[in-house]
């Protein structure tokens, strides 16, 4: 059931609104509609303004997250982001070392799959942004910490960076990764992939980049083609200890 202060997502079928639970009114077109009456419903379940319009309440998931929680820049795109568990194998036994938080999209992704999640953020107004994030998302495994990743220890399966990479970062990894562990490194520019790709050979046993790449199909009534946007988005670094 849904608790008071939790977010939902309101969907119709040309309308989707994120909200919370709770105190205050939610005022669209289509009517007001308590944010009240929401506690206690369940997924599924219908919501109606006062104009007798239904949205279907739904639990965000980590997809959700990325188009409506508040943003502190611009995050890894969610296949960016599945590019990375899939090529580390990522999974539910894994303990996670995540940098460069941002607004916490890439540890709320992990942290829905991985066992524990901790993830350092150099701005504390990030950081907080990402906690709240986190919070809303329900995931008490993702520790958020406002501090330099270098200071990190303990011992891990997955190091992430999301962030202007230096060697003295892999070096760092290579140090916390645990025997058979994986450092993705996601770089927007060759120039910083480039450190990352240089710092980690003779450190690591296995070093590959990828370029991220994404066509979405376009269809319209004259024919269907790949849609003209940017498909490019960064680069992505797995190096294996």
């Amino acid at each position: 059931m849904i608790e008071d202060g939790e977010r939902v997502l309101l969907v119709s079928q040309d309308r989707e609104y994120y909200v919370r639970a709770g105190k205050g009114n939610l005022s669209t077109d289509r009517g007001v509609l308590s944010l009240n009456t929401l506690i206690g419903a369940s997924p599924g379940d219908c919501a109606v303004t006062h104009l007798g319009y239904e949205f279907t309440i739904l639990i965000p998931r980590p997809t959700d997250f990325f188009v409506h929680a508040a943003r502190s820049g611009a995050p890894m795109l969610p296949r960016d982001i599945g590019l990375v568990i899939g090529l580390t194998g990522l999974n539910r036994t894994d303990e996670v070392l995540d940098a460069g938080t941002g607004s916490g999209v890439a540890a709320t992704y992990f942290g829905g799959i991985a066992r524990r999640v901790v993830t350092y953020e150099r701005k504390p107004e990030f950081a907080t942004l990402a906690r709240n994030n986190i919070q809303a998302a329900k995931l008490e495994n993702v520790e958020v910490i406002n501090g330099d990743v270098l200071e990190a220890t303990g011992s891990y399966d997955v190091v992430h960076y999301d962030m202007t990479v230096e060697p003295a970062h892999v070096e760092h990894a290579s140090r916390l990764l645990r025997p058979g562990g994986y450092l993705a490194c996601y770089t927007p520019f060759l120039e910083q992939t480039f450190t990352a790709i240089d710092a980690a050979k003779g450190l690591f046993r296995e070093v590959h980049t990828h370029e991220c790449m994404e066509r979405e199909l376009t269809r319209t009534s004259r024919g269907t083609r790949p849609s003209t946007r940017v498909c490019h988005s960064g680069y992505i670094t797995i190096a294996r200890r």
